[in-house]
Parts: structure tokens; C-alpha cells; sequence
């Protein structure tokens, strides 16, 4: 019993107390968490799993899918199972090296994942665009140095994160109204002054992701000027289609971000638990969907992936 008994006053442990004010139903709450959580990781492995396997499957699209792939296992891991541990066992303590490194890996994972994007965008620009060149430009060896590059850059910015945190005093009170350690939530606790750690949070959030949009939107400002000079009606559908998935993918990543980030920090009078339902919805859905778009949208993955079964 021991585990379920921590106190607030404990200097090494901080206490997620799930949803406030839906403590009730943390039960029901966790059915859907769960399902989400579970089809996201069998999609995402399944992913990982048949491009591994299928020599013909190693091209950059593919490579790309497998980034994409690894961020959502490692963004929904980072949350989802102490979550559930707070909804099924009332496990609701967390170290303080913890909580830190949870908060890393679900920032890094986050600003990999975007990073990610970005390269798909120009993935979809170089194959509509300039498609003579693409088997040159885009090898699969740039393709990874590319994914290497968009997680240094997360590990960089992200990491001075949790090492401002580790610098302040927090109060007697380390109750965090949450489901995870959200970087605001915590930096929330200190008896200090928490102006550079705010400022560095929003800073790096909205320029990366800024830039980020930015680099995407310039890449399909250029594939829609390509696609309105074909003329031919079959060739014009067809470059759209190639787009479809990445696009879903997007709205189904920025779409909940933006969201969450604008009304966790502006949004002071929508209630908190709806603040934490977005935010725990933002690394379950777009884990769960990326894999059933893609699948769904590109028809080799598909073939290859109904044919895995007869296999095994």
C-alpha cells in the first residue's frame, strides 16, 4: 500500500493525479486510452516490421514512414502506460528523474516527428516536381543522414528543457494536475522564477514548428503550381494522390498540437480537464491514424502489409 499512499511532501516525488475532476470515471477514461494505445503501437510495428522485411519496400518513402513510425511509438510510450497506471492502480507518483525524462522523450519525440514531415514534404516536392532527378537526389542514405539531422536538432533544443527545470526549487506542493509531466504543469510548482523557462518552452515550440510549417507550406506551394500546370487529367490526379496521405498525416499532427499549446497557455477559461484530454489526445491519435493512412493510401504497403499475415 505503500505505493498509493504518497505524500505531496516528499522532495524526490511528484504526484500526477490523472484528470481533476474526473477521478470517477478514470475507469471508462482508460478503455479508450488503451485501444487507441494498443492500435497505434500494432500499426506502427507492423510498419516497421514490413519494411524491414520487404527488400523492395527500402526506398526513401518507406525510410521515412519508419521515422515517422518511431516518433509515435516513442511520443505515446512516453505518456500513455503511466497514464493508465494513475487510471487502473492509482500509481500516481513519479520521481523527479522521472518526470524530467518523460518529459524529454515526449518533447524529442514531438520535434523529431515534425522534423520528420518536413522531409516528407520534400520527399512529395522532389517526386512531383523535379521526378527525373528524384532516384538521385533522394537516395536513402541523405534520407537517413536528413532523419539523423531532424533528431539532433531535437535532442539540442529539447534538452536544455529539463536541465532548467532540474535548476529550480520546487514547493512543498508537488501535485501536478495532469496525466504527464507537461513542461508548463511543472514549471508551475516552483517557488522561483520561472520567466526563462517559460520563455525558452514557447520560444523553441512555436519557432521550430513555425519553421516547420513554413518549409511544408513552401513545399506544397510549389507541388500545387506544378500540379495546375499538368494538363493531362489522368497525370493530374494522380500527383494529387501521391500528396493525400502526407496531408491527412499533417492535419492529424499540427491540427492538435496548435491546439493544445494555444489553449494551455492562452486558453484560461476553458476548463482544466479539458486542456489534459487534448493534450493526452494529441499522442494517442496521431500514433493510432498515421499508420491506417498510410496504409489505407499507398498501395504497395498495403499489398505488402495483407500478405504479411500469410506468412507467418
Amino acid at each position: 500500500m505503500a505505493a498509493f499512499n504518497l505524500t505531496p511532501s516528499d522532495p524526490s516525488t511528484f504526484i500526477l493525479t490523472g484528470i481533476p475532476g474526473l477521478e470517477a470515471a478514470h475507469i471508462w477514461i482508460s478503455i479508450p486510452f488503451s485501444m487507441f494505445y494498443i492500435i497505434g503501437l500494432l500499426g506502427n510495428f507492423m510498419v516497421l516490421y514490413v519494411v524491414g522485411k520487404e527488400q523492395t519496400l527500402h526506398k526513401p518513402m518507406y525510410l521515412l514512414l519508419c521515422m515517422l513510425a518511431f516518433t509515435d511509438i516513442t511520443m505515446s510510450t512516453s505518456v500513455v502506460p503511466k497514464a493508465l497506471c494513475i487510471f487502473w492502480f492509482n500509481l500516481k507518483g513519479i520521481t523527479v528523474g522521472g518526470c524530467l525524462t518523460q518529459l524529454f522523450f515526449l518533447n524529442a519525440g514531438s520535434m523529431t516527428h515534425s522534423a520528420v514531415l518536413v522531409t516528407m514534404a520534400f520527399d512529395r516536392y522532389v517526386a512531383i516536381c523535379n521526378p527525373l532527378r528524384y532516384t538521385t537526389i533522394l537516395t536513402n542514405t541523405r534520407i537517413a543522414k536528413l532523419g539523423l539531422m531532424g533528431l539532433m536538432r531535437a535532442v539540442l533544443l529539447v534538452l536544455p528543457i529539463p536541465l532548467l527545470l532540474n535548476r529550480l526549487s520546487f514547493c512543498a506542493n508537488h501535485i501536478i494536475p495532469h496525466t504527464y509531466c507537461e513542461h508548463m504543469a511543472v514549471s508551475k510548482m516552483s517557488c522561483g522564477d520561472t520567466t526563462l523557462n517559460r520563455t525558452y518552452g514557447l520560444v523553441t515550440t512555436f519557432v521550430v514548428m513555425g519553421l516547420d510549417l513554413m518549409l511544408i507550406s513552401l513545399s506544397y506551394g510549389l507541388i500545387i503550381r506544378a500540379i495546375l500546370k499538368i494538363s493531362h487529367k489522368e497525370a493530374h490526379q494522380k500527383a494529387i494522390n501521391t500528396c493525400t496521405a502526407h496531408i491527412c498525416v499533417m492535419l492529424t499532427t499540427y491540427t492538435p498540437f496548435l491546439f493544445t499549446t494555444l489553449t494551455h497557455r492562452f486558453g484560461q477559461g476553458i476548463a482544466p480537464h479539458v486542456h489534459i484530454i487534448l493534450a493526452n489526445l494529441y499522442v494517442l491519435i496521431s500514433p493510432m491514424l498515421n499508420p491506417i493512412i498510410y496504409g489505407v493510401k499507398t498501395k504497395e504497403l498495403r499489398d505488402k502489409v495483407g500478405k504479411c499475415p500469410c506468412r507467418l
